[in-house]
């Protein structure tokens, strides 16, 4: 059996699993129980919403990907905390703007966090989006859980867990590029931290070299990140840089080499990921097919998930929001999709994926950015074989330093 059977293999066992644990697996709680806990959020009233942000430090440079310039060493993040009458608090990053929120602020002051929240269905009204996560965090600091607990689950799954940051590391810096040996570090470190899933950026032909050229050199990265690190699984990213002819191009030029995953090679229509699925079907290519980042069109990645051209769901958990992402769920469920939100950018948004996953399950593998911070306590979680695991402190579990 070649490696790529077995990896795709693999990936569908585990897919399997993964749907199967989700629709039976999960903890049954009783109406009394929901009820009780939903009675205790009443005790609270919000009292407070303030705003600040906190400061990301990536542990390297970040460069570009295939429509985008360098992204640097790590962003700093608009974030709001809202505190109860009762000395609970709970924050966040914030959805949207500040202004915007800064709006919705009279409307959740003075309300008790059981009428804007609710166990098993999060925010109560899409206006307070803004406040999604924060108020998933406070419920669960309000009923002393974790948020994986409040989504059903008192022992979360666990999932993969790779690294987002390889980027096109080989062209920088621009005056004197690093090469595809900088690209192998970079994983190196990676490796050592505890990934055992590489996300490698492709399309490097799209913007920032020849398209023969950016090919060859696509090609040739994916090779050699395997050959380096037979105990590790590859995906790959063209942040739709590709067209169709070019893509299947580059599948033929990796050959035998396996991917775990393929995320947006071109702009998703129907017709084009029906010639992509088709031709994989011939050339006994098995990959994961993951769309919904960039831009998503609900209706038509309901169309893509209905005719099967597509595996795994990866819109943003910030972007759709938390309390949305539980609400598709059942239907990714339905449809035999699985789970991978989109979380580049923030560690934060790494971490309340892990939540969402440790309580509905079905979701694939979780994407990692290495981040440090003065201004946030990461140390409750911890990465075990190549797994994410979340903490079972109250909330998200992640503390304010400042």
């Amino acid at each position: 059996m070649r490696r790529r059977d077995f990896i795709y293999m693999l990936n569908a066992g585990v897919a399997a699993s993964m749907l199967s644990k989700t629709a039976f697996g999960r903890v049954s709680r009783g109406r009394s129980a929901v009820a009780r806990m939903q009675e205790e959020l009443a005790y609270h009233t919000i009292q407070s919403i303030t705003f600040g942000d906190v400061r990301m430090q990536y542990p390297r440079f970040v460069g570009k990907n295939a429509r985008l310039d360098v992204h640097g060493f790590g962003p700093r993040i608009s974030i709001c905390t809202i505190t109860t009458d009762k000395g609970a608090t709970g924050w966040a990053s914030l959805r949207g703007s500040r202004s915007d929120a800064q709006r919705i602020v009279p409307v959740l002051v003075g309300k008790k966090l059981s009428d804007v929240f609710q166990i098993d269905l999060g925010i109560t009204d899409d206006q307070y989006l803004p406040f999604d996560i924060a108020l998933h965090d406070l419920a669960g600091v309000a009923l002393n859980k974790p948020v994986y607990a409040l989504l059903g689950r008192e022992t979360p799954f666990t999932t993969k867990y790779y690294s987002g940051m390889i980027y096109f590391d080989d062209l920088e810096p621009a005056h004197a590029p690093g090469g595809i040996d900088k690209v192998l570090a970079n994983c190196r470190y990676d490796y050592d931290y505890g990934y055992r899933q590489f996300k490698l950026k492709i399309g490097r032909g799209h913007r920032w070299m020849a398209q023969k050229d950016g090919l060859a050199r696509d090609i040739e990265v994916t090779k050699r990140v395997a050959a380096a690190f037979p105990d590790c699984e590859i995906l790959v990213d063209g942040n739709n840089g590709f067209t169709v002819n070019e893509f299947t191009e580059y599948l033929e030029g990796i050959g035998d080499t396996p991917l775990f995953w393929i995320e947006e090679p071109f702009h998703e229509t129907i017709q084009d990921y029906r010639r992509l699925r088709d031709w994989m079907a011939k050339a006994n290519v098995k990959s994961l097919l993951a769309e919904g980042e960039a831009d998503p069109d609900p209706a038509l990645l309901g169309q893509l998930m209905q005719q099967k051209l597509m595996d795994v769901h990866i819109s943003d958990i910030e972007g759709l929001g938390f309390t949305n992402w539980r609400k598709l769920m059942p239907k990714l469920i339905q449809y035999g999709v699985q789970a991978s939100p989109h979380a580049w950018g923030s560690l934060l948004k790494t971490y309340y994926t892990a939540h969402m996953a440790g309580g509905l399950g079905n979701t694939v593998t979780i994407e990692g950015v290495t981040s440090t911070s003065d201004d946030i306590d990461f140390s409750a979680y911890t990465i075990k074989e190549g797994k994410l695991i979340p903490p079972d402190a109250p909330g998200f579990g992640l503390k304010l330093l400042r």
